[in-house]
């Protein structure tokens, strides 16, 4: 699979698909290209990218502490891969880099798909505190919020060591980052298609979150996942990418 440099820094990625569409898939906190199944990675009659951000899964760097850094590389990765326009679908914090994008370069944006996110990510202090003073144990409580009751446990034990080997450094920053993310004063400014998906069973970024952003983005819609946690998109991939490809037809 390719890389490719964004200022400065070699970023891995995925692609699959010809024609159609251009998706890129932005994962959230501590995650990576695998955070999004196959069946979103190769959603039919699109061409779909999946990205790993700076200092995550095999892309080097050191990650942000800032939204806007990660927006500006994923702006930057559009450029590298010669894609002028795209659907954004983000998760969580790849979500506020998503809405972002769309407010500071929103002629980039043919679309937004929203998942298990908000306008504003605030992070408990306890967690912040936590990953630099116990990386595994807090990893673990992330885990225990993130996924709804119906995952397989194997599943969320895999997410929780993917995670602590992401380290510390690039955890915590991104969950900073999450916290002094807030655009709820300007996302009626968006003016891009958007689909927000929420999870019945999020804890983390509860249903009314995504509720509020689709009553707040001019026409946007909102599709409830019953029984998804946070994670949504490995808890529920079939229902996210049957939701996901009607928009893009739409």
């Amino acid at each position: 699979m390719p890389f490719t440099n964004v200022n400065g820094t070699r970023l891995y990625y995925t692609v699959h698909g010809k024609g159609g569409p251009a998706v890129l898939l932005i994962h959230g906190a501590g995650g990576s290209h695998l955070h999004w199944p196959s069946s979103l990675r190769r959603l039919p009659g699109a061409t779909v990218y999946a990205l790993d951000l700076p200092g995550h899964g095999r892309s080097e760097g050191m990650g942000h502490q800032q939204i806007e850094a990660y927006a500006a590389d994923t702006v930057g990765f559009l450029d590298a891969v010669g894609v002028k326009q795209a659907v954004l679908v983000g998760h969580s914090m790849g979500g506020g880099i998503a809405q972002t994008i769309a407010l500071t370069a929103p002629q980039r944006v043919a679309g937004l798909v929203l998942v298990s996110t908000g306008a504003k990510l605030r992070v408990a202090s306890a967690i912040l505190e936590g990953l630099w003073q116990d990386l595994g144990g807090t990893v673990k409580l992330i885990a225990a919020w993130a996924w709804g009751p119906e995952a397989d446990p194997d599943m969320v034990a895999e997410g929780w060591r993917a995670m602590e080997a992401t380290g510390a450094r690039v955890v915590h920053g991104d969950f900073a980052a999450c916290d002094r993310f807030d655009v709820r004063a300007r996302v009626s400014e968006i003016a891009t298609p958007t689909l927000v998906l929420a999870g019945s069973a999020d804890r983390m970024t509860p249903p009314r979150f995504g509720q509020w952003l689709a009553d707040h983005i001019p026409g946007a819609s909102f599709h409830l996942v019953e029984g998804a946690g946070h994670m949504l998109m490995l808890e529920k991939p079939a229902a996210a990418a049957a939701a996901i490809t009607t928009f893009l037809h739409s």
